[in-house]
C-alpha cells in the first residue's frame, strides 16, 4: 500500500520517518522544500501537492498545525478521493471539524480516521509514541499495520472524532500538570529546597507524572525545549474548552489555564517554548529554577519495538 504524508514538522517529520525507516512506500509533501528534499534523499518520493498525493496513494496522512491548515489541504485533495482511499488526520484538531471533513471523504467512497499521537516528540522519533484512532473497526484493521509502525500503543477509541476528543483531554491534563510542576518547583526553591533533591522527591512519590519526569528535566536544565510552543498549548486547551462547552460542562481550571498562557504569550511571544511559562514565576520571585545534571532535551532510550493494540479495561 502506498502512503502519502503531508506535514513534515516537529511531529510529522518523526512519524513519517518511522514509516520510511521501516520500508513503507512513502510519498511526502510540505511547504518547506528543504524538509521534502531531506526525505527524498532518504528514499521517499516527492509529490507536487496534496491533490497529486491523494491521486497517487492509497492512504494520505495529514499532520498539520491547525484545523484551518487541514481544511485547506482537504480542499485540494477531495476531488481525488475515490472508493477505497483513506484519509488519516494525525493533527491535533477539533472533533467537529474532523467529522465535517471526514464526512466529505466518506461521501466520495473513502474512509476517514482521526489518529492523533501522544507522548512527546522524543517518542515520536523512535516509533514508541501512543496513537489514538477514531473510525469504524474495518478501517482501523486496514490501517493498523501503519499505526504499529509509527507508534507503540495503539488505541481504537470508537467512531470518527472520538480520538480528537481524547487527544485534547490528554493535552489539557498535560498542560495543567505543567503549570502545577512549575508552581511546585518554584515553591520548593523559595522554601530553600535543593532542586535536584526536590525533583527526585516528586519522581519517587505520589506526585510524579509523565510531565514531571520529562518536562521538569528540561525546565531544570534551562533549555525548556520540548519542541512545543505556547501558541500550540493555547490552541489545544481551547479545543478542550470547546468540547466542554458543547457538552455544557462548567469547567473552572481550564479557563484559568487559557488565561495563564494568554499572559505568557503576551510577555514572551506565541512561539516561546511552552515550559517557559515558568518564567512568569521566576520573574515574580527573582528565582532561577535551574539545577545541574539535567538534559537539554528529552531522548527515548527504549529500543524501537513493534506496536500493539491496547484493549480498554473491562472490554
Amino acid at each position: 500500500m502506498k502512503v502519502g504524508f503531508i506535514g513534515l514538522g516537529n511531529v510529522g517529520g518523526k512519524l513519517s520517518g518511522s514509516l520510511l525507516r521501516n520500508g513503507v512506500d512513502l510519498t511526502v509533501h510540505d511547504l518547506n522544500s528543504e524538509l521534502v528534499d531531506a526525505f527524498v534523499a532518504k528514499g521517499a518520493k516527492k509529490a507536487e501537492g496534496p491533490a497529486q498525493l491523494m491521486a497517487d496513494c492509497d492512504a494520505v496522512i495529514t499532520c498539520l498545525p491547525s484545523p484551518a491548515a487541514s481544511a485547506a489541504v482537504m480542499d485540494e485533495m477531495l476531488p481525488e478521493v475515490t472508493d477505497g482511499k483513506i484519509w488519516m488526520e494525525m493533527s491535533t484538531t477539533d472533533e467537529a471539524e474532523v467529522k465535517r471533513l471526514g464526512a466529505k471523504v466518506i461521501e466520495r467512497g473513502g474512509a476517514a480516521v482521526d489518529c492523533p499521537v501522544s507522548g512527546g516528540c522524543h517518542r515520536a522519533d523512535t516509533g514508541n509514541i501512543a496513537i489514538f484512532a477514531g473510525c469504524d473497526r474495518a478501517t482501523f484493521d486496514r490501517i493498523l499495520p501503519f499505526l504499529k509502525t509509527m507508534g507503540r500503543r495503539i488505541l481504537h477509541t470508537g467512531e470518527l472524532g472520538s480520538a480528537s476528543i481524547l487527544k485534547v483531554v490528554t493535552n489539557y491534563l498535560a498542560t495543567a500538570n505543567l503549570v502545577t510542576c512549575c508552581e511546585a518547583l518554584v515553591t520548593a526553591k523559595a522554601a530553600g529546597m535543593d532542586l535536584n533533591t526536590a525533583y527526585e522527591a516528586i519522581k519517587i512519590s505520589s506526585g510524579t507524572s509523565f510531565v514531571h519526569e520529562t518536562e521538569s528535566q528540561v525546565i531544570l536544565n534551562g533549555s525548556r525545549d520540548i519542541s512545543f510552543t505556547m501558541d500550540l498549548v493555547k490552541k489545544d486547551v481551547g479545543l478542550f474548552q470547546e468540547v466542554a462547552d458543547r457538552a455544557n460542562v462548567p469547567l473552572e481550571i481550564s479557563p484559568m489555564l487559557i488565561n495563564i498562557f494568554d499572559d505568557g504569550i503576551a510577555r514572551y511571544g506565541e512561539r516561546e517554548l511552552s515550559p517557559n511559562i515558568i518564567k512568569r514565576l521566576e520573574e515574580a520571585t527573582g528565582l532561577d529554577i535551574r539545577a545541574p545534571g539535567f538534559p537539554p532535551e528529552m531522548t527515548d532510550d527504549e529500543p524501537e519495538e513493534p506496536g500493539y493494540e491496547v484493549v480498554p479495561q473491562g472490554k
